[in-house]
């Protein structure tokens, strides 16, 4: 059986639970995160991945190239590679990255490897799907929009003691709004509405679940939010929807945020969307019963899950998040 909501009957788990077509939203490491787990529990995996890096080997090759920045897009596609010394392989060829005095210092092979084929074949959605090809990957990779985006976010800075509250201060990058250490209050796109991918947008109206997190929460989880096209998708989509949090808020855009500040910044940004499930691990809630009651107001139920890796590190074990998001998809949701 699948619960729902307080008040919505239980419903029997379909047989599309068994090999559930999902799609997830994010980027960077989180999204690897939440691949790496949805891979081994589905072969009908679809990433639809942020495209506003503007640091390190992408935003060169932006700058330097006018192309979507791939190093996101490289992630995911390394994060779907399975567990075989082909998929192995192929994985750290991606992720590798050049040390030299020269042009190619820290350049990830992964990401000139999509590029140039970007250029040989004029498609972005193709040049990804070849490299998925090459590698074996258990899953599809696209961009949320067809343009390269910047972030911008409206942050207010805590003020010291005696001192009037500071004005708002526009942060703008994705780089520098990942390490803010400001409370956003506003997020936007530039362009403010970016043409949405219609194949992302596609599998969003497919699909029998949707993922959003974990990860970067303003800058690679919410943004997908602020694409109009993908955004009526995930309001107009069937699909269920499950929100995964992070394991810690220690430093950057969301330091010092509760697992309830994440929801209520995520219905903030999108105040009529109807969520299913809220994923946390225990040790990153603090007050449970708060929890419970924001999830509700969103028509969401929690499951509580042990998906930290051992070693005390905040990093989701993979096995762990597996199992954790089948629960989800069949619906068992009481305390394991």
């Amino acid at each position: 059986m699948i619960p729902h909501a307080p008040g919505v009957p239980d419903v029997p788990a379909p047989e599309w639970s068994k090999n559930p077509s999902v799609v997830a939203l994010g980027g960077g490491h989180g999204l690897s995160a939440s691949l790496s787990a949805l891979r081994l529990m589905s072969d009908r995996l679809t990433a639809v991945v942020t495209v506003a890096d503007d640091g390190g080997s992408s935003g060169r090759l932006r700058d330097e190239l006018d192309v979507l920045p791939p190093g996101d897009l490289r992630m995911a596609l390394a994060a779907l590679c399975d567990d075989s010394e082909w998929g192995r392989t192929w994985s750290a060829m991606l992720q590798h990255r050049f040390a030299s005095s020269g042009e190619l210092d820290n350049h990830a092979m992964g990401n000139l490897l999509i590029v140039a084929l970007w250029e040989l074949l004029g498609d972005p959605v193709e040049g990804l799907d070849w490299v998925g090809r090459l590698l074996g990957a258990r899953g599809r990779v696209l961009p949320m929009a067809s343009v390269p985006l910047v972030v911008e976010a409206d942050v207010r800075h805590a003020a010291g003691p005696g001192e009037p509250e500071r004005p708002l201060e526009t942060v703008v990058g994705q780089s520098r709004v990942a390490v803010t250490d400001g409370r956003i209050e506003q997020l936007r796109l530039v362009p403010a509405d970016p043409p949405a991918l219609p194949e992302a947008v596609q599998a969003v109206l497919d699909a029998d679940w949707v993922v959003l997190g974990p990860g970067s929460w303003y800058s690679s989880v919410l943004v997908h939010l602020l694409v109009p096209a993908l955004a009526d998708a995930l309001h107009a989509t069937k699909a269920r929807r499950c929100v995964t949090l992070n394991l810690s808020a220690d430093h950057g855009e969301t330091a010092g945020l509760t697992a309830v500040d994440h929801l209520e910044a995520l219905h903030k940004h999108a105040p009529g969307l109807r969520i299913d499930a809220v994923l946390a691990d225990p040790s990153a809630v603090e007050d449970v019963a708060a929890l419970e009651a924001a999830a509700a107001s969103m028509g969401a139920r929690v499951i509580m899950r042990q998906v930290r890796r051992g070693d005390g590190t905040a990093r989701h074990d993979g096995l762990r998040l597996a199992a954790a998001y089948r629960d989800v998809f069949e619906g068992v949701y009481g305390d394991v």
